[in-house]
């Protein structure tokens, strides 16, 4: 049996062009994200500065626009001048988020110099949670200004006589939550953000900055929290924060794949909050929103090393399934559906911790399910999100209803006159066909049509087997009459590319 979709698609009914920031990601000092991760001196593939080249080339293949660093949890303790200057003088600390011991080999202006080698913008986050407006200021001086202050030149006599010019700030992270440092209310936190942003703009005002939202749709202030930070910061940030994990720790795929249902929730009702302060406050300023964590992540809440103050320990190394892989493509579809407010994301993480990349500590590099549909999406979802109208046959999952089989959006890419299609099936014994009208494109032939499928629902890519679940071409898509006819196996992701008539 073969159910059957449909969807139309017209060039002219735009939601919003994509932010290439969309397509972020996020490092953080935790487990071997950094140490180990991207650096590690000695590897047999490490350059003179002690930076892993297979993960770089792994990581140049995403086109990752923008990084958050250096945090995470691990910022609401962190010194930032423990992370400059000569490696030989700089502190072993006790590192209190993580319990392990931070050797401060990589600071600041090393992961500058490794964002530009992987072709990212670095967004930097400041400490809000021991700290406050002074460091914030001090550490944007150090980083963007050019010259004739004491921190711009106590950068250049660390060797860096041009400034970083970071442009996009992170006030803090996840201060709601009482796991962090200097866990603060929400009125606690939007006064001390706004302070923490006025002093910032006064040293640089091109900078941009994003407000700590709610840690998760699930927290008991989400809400209130977002809308009492936003009345009290509005007029300083540029941007609300989202975080969202989902994982199937349950064992029922077909809620798991549906909890991009819950992302998209959460994205309407954090962008609705924002709307109603803006209304409130009768400002010109509409705030964008910025998902700068998001991900699948099993092995959440099961944290901190064994062993205390370890340097480095393996954490959240999570094995990610072929589902796992469905289920991202599915949050990447539902970004994308909200392009016209979502304008930052982050996929937490890059490298070994919870993220895409593994690597053996001096040893090989493999690519996880999860890299293909974040690959995919980054390559070739440039351009504009067109609103598509679907109509697909229904399920109800233990945690939703009104699951459609089609989670799909479409992308226009007009200066290569490219439209693609994203598209999941969610059923898990059926295949789809699916009929798309494009005639509004005028002439169109079908370039690729790239599909990820696996008989194997729990299967995993590993250093021994690094390809079980690897995308393939030749996916069956043709056009006829401007109508595109596809099939897309059970739980699939795929990845339809056509050529239209420009103009």
């Amino acid at each position: 049996m073969t159910i059957r979709s449909h969807m139309l698609i017209d060039k002219h009914f735009a939601v919003s062009a994509v932010d290439p920031r969309m397509y972020g990601s996020f490092i953080e000092h935790l487990g071997r994200a950094v140490y180990g991760g991207i650096y590690e001196p000695g590897h047999p593939t490490a350059d003179e500065n002690g930076f892993r080249r297979d993960a770089l080339e792994a990581i140049r293949a995403l086109q990752v626009p923008i990084i958050r660093y250096p945090g995470g949890n691990f910022v609401s303790g962190y010194n930032w001048e423990d992370g400059v200057g000569p490696k030989s003088e700089r502190k072993r600390k006790l590192e209190l988020a993580w319990w392990t011991t931070e050797t401060n080999a990589v600071g600041t202006n090393e992961f500058a110099d490794w964002a530009k080698l992987a072709g990212s913008e670095v967004m930097m986050a400041v400490n809000l949670g021991t700290r406050g407006p002074d460091a914030a200021r001090n550490l944007v001086e150090y980083c963007n200004h050019p010259s004739g202050s004491y921190y711009s030149d106590l950068r250049i006599s660390h060797g860096y006589r041009e400034p970083h010019r970071f442009k996009t700030w992170c006030l803090g992270n996840e201060m709601d939550g009482p796991w962090q440092i200097g866990a603060k209310t929400a009125v606690e936190y939007g006064r001390i953000a706004n302070e923490t942003g006025k002093v910032m703009r006064w040293v640089d005002p091109t900078i941009e900055l994003v407000a700590c939202g709610s840690s998760s749709r699930g927290m008991p202030t989400f809400a209130e929290w977002e809308a009492t930070v936003l009345d009290l910061a509005y007029d300083q940030v540029d941007y609300l924060s989202l975080h969202a994990y989902y994982n199937n720790n349950a064992g029922d795929t077909a809620n798991f794949l549906a909890s991009s249902l819950d992302l998209d929730q959460f994205i309407g009702g954090v962008a609705s909050i924002a709307d109603y302060v803006q209304a409130k406050k009768r400002s010109k300023k509409k705030i964008m929103l910025s998902l700068d964590e998001w991900n699948v992540w099993h092995s959440i809440g099961t944290s901190r090393a064994s062993e205390r103050w370890q340097i480095a320990p393996p954490e959240f190394e999570d094995a990610y399934t072929f589902e796992d892989a469905l289920a991202v493509g599915c949050y990447l579809i539902t970004m994308l559906k909200h392009a016209d407010r979502v304008k930052m994301g982050c996929l937490a993480q890059l490298i070994n911790t919870i993220a895409p990349i593994m690597t053996e500590t001096g040893g090989s590099l493999w690519l996880q399910t999860t890299y293909y549909p974040f690959l995919h999406a980054s390559n070739y979802g440039r351009g504009t999100v067109l609103q598509s109208v679907v109509d697909s046959p229904k399920y109800d999952a233990k945690d939703f209803t009104d699951v459609p089989y089609l989670e799909s959006v479409s992308v226009f890419d007009e200066a290569q006159g490219v439209l693609t299609i994203f598209a999941v099936n969610r059923h898990l014994e059926e295949s789809m066909a699916l009929d798309v009208d494009v005639r509004s494109f005028g002439d169109a032939r079908v370039l690729e049509h790239i599909v990820l499928e696996s008989d194997d629902l729990k299967a995993t890519n590993t250093k021994t087997a690094p390809n079980r679940v690897v995308p393939r071409t030749g996916g069956e898509s043709k056009i006829d009459q401007g109508r595109v006819q596809a099939v897309l196996g059970r739980a699939s992701w795929n990845v339809i590319r056509i050529a239209t008539t420009k103009g």
